[in-house]
């Protein structure tokens, strides 16, 4: 054979193919790691650490990865990992009640907060999906912040509901700033705080545009609340005692506690009715005693209130394992002049879920408690018309009054001692700030342990009994507001705002 020519050129050797969607070696790196992190991270933002700017980094990265996601199976665990790492965060202290029982439940302890967090998670996956099928940019962020609205709607609803650490509860920052800040609630709610929440958290994917849009959004939104809160609002003349009697939890259930308990009531009862109240609050399930069929009791408490309305947390039982976490409200010995039953109950803590195929008896009676008929407005004589909330229903944005027989104020009973000094009965108390505002009525909140507060229509704290206290907190009544625009359309205008949210970005990825 002929000799071959020397090759005189420079020779280079092959690169790899690009692959078509290149991914930055940053975003390729351990991207369930960050997403689980990034997901931690934005647990700062709720409640009580209320740190909002952390979201302007948490927003943005969650999307990058999203975006960055190469299948349908990465893009799930990306957007589940974020979920599970917001939700560890927010509701590390479900823990609490378990460790009042360690010697009987320890093997739950460290599975309760994990457990919850992870079937929480799954709602990010919508969110997630629908910015995945997104054109980047603008489109995505729009698809993205309606879908994660349309998540926390139908959080609310599916299976027993837990609208629990919404981000626009986020906003509820103790003082000025906070009052300020959740004053639009009035028009559409703590879903449509979350909406605003979740896009403006997207603004530093546009650099000094985007975050020139969030200055002036941010203005306007502060303007806005400045301007609401000049409306002047007529006093009730009304004045409220909130009993906060720190029962130690789980209590004792012997006579001698039993009656020591009844005692403390009788006497802090005195102390509200002797500072002028002209109604007193007892705390969810306080009473020692059922109210609403022992004659004794009623008599024994009449003694020392004579016909002062008293609105006390109370077990009842309406019939043959029929169980009642109930508001009974007496005004002298005679029978109870107006009854209140709770109707959301907390799943596995006053019932077990009908989906739930292992049979467990999840309270001190035996049985689940059978849940009211649903929101009520009760009639006092002596008092002006009140909605009874008890525990978290207050979190139910939207469902907690009557439509038809609007009350002229919310009276809410608790007993977070369940959750120690916690974030959890921080959390909360931002959900009754939110429902004053959204309603446009004042809310007397009374917890066993604390917070026990009166609330304006404006979400204001007006006096309150901070966290572990025990005492009385008289407070005057503030006047009500006319129904605002989300207590007359509710629910519908928070879902009309995520639809035409995403149909937005939608529409501008076809138009770009």
């Amino acid at each position: 054979m002929p000799d071959q020519p020397a090759f005189q050129g420079r020779l280079t050797k092959a690169s790899p193919a690009t692959p078509r969607h290149a991914v930055p070696a940053y975003l390729a790196a351990r991207p369930k790691l960050r997403a689980f992190l990034w997901g931690l991270a934005s647990a700062l933002a709720l409640p009580p650490v209320h740190l909002l700017p952390v979201l302007l980094l948490s927003v943005p990265a969650f999307l990058r990865l999203i975006g960055a996601a190469e299948t349908k199976k990465q893009l799930t665990w990306i957007g589940w990992l974020f979920g599970f790492g917001l939700n560890l965060g927010g509701l590390y202290w479900i823990t609490e009640p378990i460790l009042t029982e360690a010697a009987t439940f320890w093997w739950l302890v460290p599975l309760a907060a994990p457990l919850l967090a992870a079937a929480v998670a799954f709602y990010s996956l919508i969110p997630a999906y629908a910015a995945w099928f997104a054109k980047p940019g603008l489109p995505r962020l729009l698809i993205f912040s309606g879908a994660w609205v349309i998540s926390d709607l139908i959080r609310q609803f599916a299976f027993s509901g837990f609208p629990w650490n919404l981000w626009g509860t986020d906003w509820a920052i103790p003082g000025t700033l906070g009052t300020i800040f959740i004053q639009p609630a009035a028009i559409f709610g703590v879903h449509g705080l979350t909406l605003l929440t979740v896009f403006l958290a997207g603004m530093p994917l546009f650099k000094r545009r985007g975050l020139l849009v969030l200055v002036v959004a941010l203005l306007a939104w502060a303007g806005f609340g400045v301007w609401r809160l000049q409306t002047p609002v007529k006093p009730t003349g009304i004045t409220v005692a909130m009993v906060q009697p720190d029962f130690p939890v789980p209590g004792s259930f012997e006579r001698a506690a039993l009656i020591s308990r009844w005692q403390r009531l009788l006497a802090m009862s005195h102390a509200g009715l002797q500072a002028g109240a002209n109604t007193v609050i007892w705390p969810e399930g306080s009473s020692p005693w059922l109210l609403d069929s022992d004659p004794v009791a009623r008599a024994q408490l009449a003694a020392v209130t004579g016909t002062t309305p008293i609105l006390a947390g109370s077990l009842r039982v309406a019939g043959p394992n029929d169980y009642r976490n109930s508001l009974v409200v007496t005004d002298g010995p005679g029978p109870a002049v107006a009854v209140y039953d709770k109707w959301k109950l907390v799943p596995f803590g006053e019932y077990m879920p009908r989906w739930i195929p292992v049979k467990i008896t999840p309270d001190v009676l035996g049985t689940g408690f059978t849940p009211g008929t649903g929101p009520k407005t009760l009639d006092v004589p002596g008092l002006p018309p009140f909605g009874p909330l008890i525990c978290y229903e207050d979190i139910f944005t939207g469902e907690i009054l009557d439509e038809k027989d609007r009350p002229s104020w919310l009276v809410t009973v608790t007993d977070d001692a369940w959750f120690g000094n916690s974030a959890g009965p921080r959390q909360h108390f931002v959900n009754a700030q939110l429902r004053a505002v959204e309603e446009g009525l004042p809310l007397a909140r009374d917890a066993n342990s604390g917070t026990s507060a009166m609330i304006d229509a404006f979400g204001r704290v007006d006096s309150y009994l901070p966290l572990g206290a025990q005492g009385v907190l008289v407070a005057p009544l503030p006047g009500k507001l006319p129904p605002t625009i989300y207590a007359r359309l509710g629910l519908e205008i928070p879902t009309a705002m995520a639809i035409l949210t995403l149909l937005a970005g939608l529409l501008l990825a076809l138009a770009v």
